[in-house]
């Protein structure tokens, strides 16, 4: 058996941003336009008429202040309210290889690694933009890497799984150098003309590189424990799929064909899922909370991450502690505990101990116990 390490992370992020401000212009131009259209139904009683949003309402409910994309001119037309991602030939790298592929440099560069070194790549993230061939053997040809690749989608726990996946590759034996690549293209399943979730996600990529400890050059974070569970709920959902075509009526504009959720019963009952799942974690390897030194946690509310800051750590995280980095890039699934892993670990010294959790649909939650070496 091989101990598996984290010795690289990398992230994409796209050159675009959308403030608060910018987003609530047009989607109460949006609702404005919506409510004339519909003002004779709206009269009599058959539909609601759409609310303004504002800047306070989505920091109160979030904690966001703005998101990163890949195209706003789109979701910023009161006439469109998506992303326009103009279609590539076929013999043109995809939209999430080309991004996540950027993201893998940036992990490999990082560990001193060479893409042909590489003999696993899973491409693990909440929508994939084609269902084959995989996303992962088109980075896996791009990066000049061997061995085998595959994509795999838990949601917003993709990576966490993807993390427990490769590492035990690795301590099998099966796979010496792999990496996890997490493309995110959020803005395309988010529903920009509901009020109540508008504002949540944001594009990004990221990637993990794991290997050998042995064969790491520097710096890295052992893997000394992984911990997965899932647990059937409706609760956060979409719809849309490749047998949308065989229903009658499927081809539509449809609203359950975006992301959906109910977020009051998420936050009920996914905040008590994920607090035990870390806490059993913990205490199966014998982790106390005063041996962590950071908790890179999932981001999707900052009020969510605060609450399970508290549950884990008994008391209320000092500054840093359980570092936050949706205020910038909004919920961008699976790959959000990984940006915070990326951009808040290097300070950490020889020894110290955190932990990486990611959840959310399924439900599903992930958590990784890692320790700085070298």
């Amino acid at each position: 058996m091989h101990q598996p390490a984290i010795t690289g992370s990398g992230v994409f992020t796209p050159s675009e941003v959308i403030t608060n401000d910018e987003l609530v212009a047009a989607f109460n131009a949006h609702a404005d336009r919506w409510n004339a259209e519909n003002a004779e139904a709206i009269a009599a009683g058959e539909v609601e008429a759409k609310q303004h949003s504002s800047s306070e309402f989505i920091v109160a409910a979030s904690g966001i202040e703005r998101r990163y994309v890949l195209d706003k001119t789109g979701v910023l037309d009161p006439a469109v309210m998506h992303p326009w991602l103009p279609e590539r030939p076929t013999e043109d790298p995809s939209v999430m290889a080309e991004m996540g592929v950027t993201a893998c440099r940036a992990a490999l560069e990082m560990g001193g690694v060479d893409g042909a070194e590489v003999d696993l790549i899973l491409c693990a993230a909440s929508n994939h933009e084609r269902a084959y061939p995989a996303i992962a053997v088109e980075i896996q040809q791009l990066l000049g890497a061997g061995g085998f690749a595959f994509d795999m989608n838990v949601a917003c726990s993709s990576a966490t799984f993807g993390i427990q996946a490769a590492a035990d590759m690795i301590r099998a034996g099966s796979a010496r150098k792999a990496l996890v690549v997490s493309p995110e293209i959020c803005s395309a399943h988010l529903e920009w003309r509901d009020r109540d979730c508008h504002f949540i996600f944001g594009d990004v990529a990221t990637a993990i590189l794991i290997e050998r400890d042995g064969d790491a050059q520097g710096p890295r974070f052992t893997i000394r424990s992984t911990r997965c569970a899932t647990q059937f709920s409706n609760n956060i959902r979409n719809n849309n799929g490749f047998l949308r075509r065989t229903r009658k009526g499927h081809m539509e504009d449809r609203r359950d064909m975006q992301f959906m959720q109910n977020g009051r019963k998420v936050f009920k009952e996914v905040l008590p899922l994920v607090s035990q799942h870390i806490a059993d974690h913990m205490a199966e390897e014998g982790v106390a909370a005063s041996d962590l030194t950071r908790l890179w946690l999932h981001q999707a509310n900052k009020t969510m991450n605060d609450y399970i800051g508290r549950k884990v750590l008994g008391r209320d995280p000092e500054p840093g502690e359980q570092p936050n980095i949706l205020q910038d890039y909004a919920n961008t699934s699976s790959a959000g505990s990984i940006i915070a892993f990326a951009q808040h670990s290097a300070d950490m010294t020889n020894g110290q101990m955190g932990l990486i959790c990611s959840f959310g649909a399924g439900y599903s939650v992930g958590s990784v116990i890692v320790e700085r070496r070298g």
